[in-house]
């Protein structure tokens, strides 16, 4: 058997489509899954049945040399090492000023008070990247490096407080900027880095309204934050900074963050968001000043690369599960019902496939890493006629990046960049109607599109949690003098990520995953190619 992957569908993307005008702009690119396939000999077999993911960024690999495990963990360690202070500044380290042995940051010795308690993370520590040993690249959802599918130990740094920090708290000034859309956790992130930065003792902390734009734009003015003013804003959806896309060069923003005298800047934003922060990071080195540029990963659509779910995805899937009763409700109480719901995703089906699984009323999850047809005795209108037939309605699912092939695209973009996409669920609302109108079957389609519900509601439980952790390990980063660096969830750990290695690609459902083959299980969907 051999993998063939079709590289004429590539879509890169780069910090200039969120906005932000850069200077060697790191690019990050989305593969087409539709131009996978699995040849044996020589025959296309059809739509993607079997990924393999290449973990390994050399291609120069050498697998018949005995070596070749111990070069690629050479080659991961140097990737995967995180950026700190000390490549740039002479700088000495001094004990923590972070306990909970005491109610007030320890000014003087080691935060630790004496030996007594052990709640420090070790600069050496790791925690597992992968975690499955897969014993065939045929295993579903098989990530090899090598075409055995060798196991290979990968380690990323492990997140939490230190014992030696590489600022004086009561001279820091941190600063807080949340870009992009609205996502369901911002406050609780917010809320969550003042309350550790006091703890630590600062006192200097302002948030930067409007994302980027807020570091130019003279008529907007720093807002100051406290305790005081943070307790209560997790009670509700949005941001208490505001937010937007675009913002001025990175120049103009090092310039301004220079002028400020900020010395710590934690950046909310996907991944547009982190290719312009690890541009302000490079910056700020090249100008060796001492600044902690250090992210946290906001995406509800989940596509940020390495990570186990960001946050605010939770609280979305919930949100969509009300959108998806109440058009299931309609289908069910009408004559020949069906439901459609468009979620949110424009190149990760994440959403719609969690919440496909969740709701469990889900006949159709259509999603842009796998392609389908709507025409046809395989497309997605004859499916919609069986299940009319044999049940009497149906429900049906679909990102809103799902079948763009199937549109007319468009060269309009938004204020960051990204193409605008054409709206596959109007689309497939109107080719239901005229199928149905064309074959002499009454159908009644309830269509609802819940997108801005979905991600500016209050975060939930889970997500509320997830940004409790996330916010203060972006403080204990910095404060252990990182810089260009995002903190996420790795198989359960939390850890500490160089951004470029989370900017390489988005993240994309992976169609030969054990999730996506338990979403096809749920809704008893056939092959739609």
């Amino acid at each position: 058997m051999a993998f063939a992957l079709s590289v004429n569908h590539v879509a890169c993307i780069s910090s200039r489509q969120y906005g932000l005008q850069l200077d060697g702009h790191v690019p990050f690119c989305s593969i087409d899954y539709s131009n996978i396939r699995r040849l044996e000999k020589g025959k296309r077999i059809g739509s993607p049945l079997m990924v393999v993911r290449a973990v390994a960024v050399n291609s120069d690999i050498d697998f018949k040399d005995p070596d070749w495990k111990k070069h690629f963990q050479e080659d991961f360690d140097e990737r995967f090492n995180l950026p700190h202070l000390r490549d740039i500044l002479d700088m000495k380290p001094r004990p923590t000023t972070f306990s909970l042995k005491s109610r007030i940051p320890v000014e003087d010795g080691n935060g630790a008070l004496g030996d007594a308690w052990n709640g420090y993370v070790d600069d050496d520590d790791r925690a597992l990247l992968k975690v499955i040993k897969f014993a065939s690249p045929t295993s579903a959802g098989a990530e090899c490096i090598d075409p055995d599918c060798s196991w290979v130990e990968q380690w990323v740094h492990r997140a939490g407080p230190r014992k030696q920090i590489y600022y004086e708290p009561r001279h820091v000034k941190a600063a807080i900027v949340t870009c992009g859309g609205l996502c369901p956790g911002l406050n609780d992130v917010i809320r969550q880095i003042v309350l550790t930065l006091e703890k630590y003792g600062v006192k200097n902390i302002v948030g930067i309204p409007y994302g980027y734009r807020g570091f130019n734009d003279e008529s907007l003015s720093e807002i100051p934050l406290s305790r005081e003013v943070v307790q209560n804003i997790n009670l509700a959806g949005g941001s208490l900074l505001g937010v937007s896309r675009g913002g001025g060069t990175v120049n103009e923003i090092v310039d301004s963050i220079q002028a400020r005298k900020i010395d710590m800047l934690f950046i909310l934003g996907g991944n547009g968001t982190h290719a312009g922060a690890n541009e302000i990071h490079n910056e700020c080195r090249k100008r060796k000043i001492k600044v902690s540029v250090v992210c946290v990963p906001k995406t509800i659509d989940n596509d940020i690369l390495l990570m186990d779910k960001t946050f605010g995805f939770d609280t979305a899937v919930e949100a969509a599960q009300r959108a998806i009763n109440s058009a299931y409700i309609e289908a069910r109480s009408a004559y020949h019902g069906i439901g459609l719901v468009k979620l949110m995703g424009r190149s990760s089906g994440f959403i719609a496939m969690h919440a496909s699984l969740s709701s469990g009323q889900i006949d159709v999850c259509l999603i842009p890493e796998v392609p389908f047809t709507l025409e046809g005795p395989n497309g997605v209108l004859r499916h919609l006629e069986h299940l009319i037939e044999t049940k009497g309605s149906a429900m049906v699912c679909v990102a809103e990046g799902a079948g763009q092939e199937l549109l007319q695209k468009s060269n309009a973009t938004d204020a960051s960049g990204n193409t605008i996409l054409s709206d596959i669920g109007v689309h497939i609302q109107q080719q239901i109607k005229r199928h149905f109108k064309g074959i002499g079957i009454p159908a009644d389609v309830k269509y609802i599109d819940p997108t801005y519900m979905v991600r500016a509601v209050r975060a939930n439980a889970s997500d509320a949690i997830l940004c409790t952790v996330l916010g203060q390990n972006a403080v204990h980063g910095a404060f252990a003098g990182f810089s260009g660096i995002t903190t996420g969830v790795c198989n359960t750990h939390n850890v500490y990520l160089p951004i470029p290695e989370v900017i390489r690609s988005p993240r994309f459902v992976d169609p030969n995953s054990r999730m996506w083959h338990r979403c096809l299980t749920s809704t008893g969907q056939p092959d739609f190619h």
